[in-house]
């Protein structure tokens, strides 16, 4: 038995076969333009006209423009060159920076032109000195200087020297930090202070004691309590978080509280609207 086919399905089969042909033709097409573009791209990032060629630091030593060349050495994928002013790693160079350089609390960094790089560098501000956990009498203290924040990011030589960084400043506050650190670490640098946000107003507290007499020189946490020490040789003993209380009570008891002559062994205000008094035995 024979089958015929019609006219109108062969002309249908006709139809769908163009249609299709004009999909590949189409696609190679696309395909095709697609490669160029992409060819064009490569050719234009590898270019030397489009690649950074210098960096230029603000506000530090020009060595550390080593730390951002080497970051932008080799290339994506062996694709795309790590040095291409488009797609240079600008944040592994800012994290290279900050991890060498502690003491740099942060990096910017922009184009200058098209084949130069320019960073600024922002250092931390050394708001006092971090000298362990607690004072050990007859051992000269080893300090580090810390920010507002409470992060460590400068030793220093000993007690009362100077940072041997770019911050060479001398710290806002002149006493020294006896206090934990945050977690569990065993070294300093890069670490962070426990307590960090109340440091503010123990400092506060700290800078009007030497408007009663006698400036403070070391600070002490020890728990929740602190023991502020001054140059007079008198400790002041305080609940940490209750400075406002602590020198309200002082201020109260100022006739009876003479810091300035050390005749004062100790001041208690632990207790609220209270403060107990101890003279050294030299001075009874």
């Amino acid at each position: 038995m024979s089958v015929r086919v019609s006219s109108g399905e062969h002309s249908s089969a006709r139809f769908l076969e163009r249609r299709r042909k004009r999909r590949r033709r189409l696609l190679v097409a696309s395909l095709f333009l697609l490669a160029l573009v992409v060819g064009g791209c490569l050719y234009a990032v590898w270019r030397d006209s489009a690649r950074i060629s210098h960096v230029t630091i603000y506000g530090a030593d020009q060595s550390l423009a080593e730390l951002a060349t080497a970051e932008m050495a080799g290339s994506y994928f062996g694709v795309v060159p790590r040095n291409s002013t488009f797609f240079f790693p600008a944040g592994s160079i800012r994290a290279d920076i900050i991890a060498a350089h502690p003491d740099i609390a942060a990096v910017s960094i922009f184009r200058n032109g098209i084949t130069g790089l320019s960073v600024r560098l922002d250092y931390r501000v050394p708001i006092a000195r971090w000298c362990g956990l607690a004072p050990t009498e007859g051992v000269a203290a080893y300090c580090y200087l810390f920010d507002a924040n409470g992060f460590i990011f400068s030793a220093l030589p000993s007690e009362g020297g100077s940072a041997h960084s770019a911050t060479t400043s001398p710290t806002v506050n002149n006493f020294a930090l006896y206090a934990p650190l945050a977690g569990e670490t065993l070294e300093p640098l890069r670490a962070n202070i426990a307590h960090a946000e109340q440091l503010p107003a123990v400092f506060d507290l700290a800078r009007e004691l030497s408007t009663l007499g006698s400036p403070v020189e070391n600070i002490v946490f020890r728990d929740d309590e602190v023991d502020l020490h001054t140059k007079s040789g008198t400790r002041v003993t305080y609940v940490l978080g209750n400075e406002q209380n602590a020198f309200t009570a002082l201020v109260s008891a100022k006739g009876n509280v003479d810091l300035a002559s050390g005749v004062l062994e100790y001041v208690d205000l632990r207790f609220d609207g209270k403060v107990y008094l101890k003279k050294r035995e030299s001075a009874k």
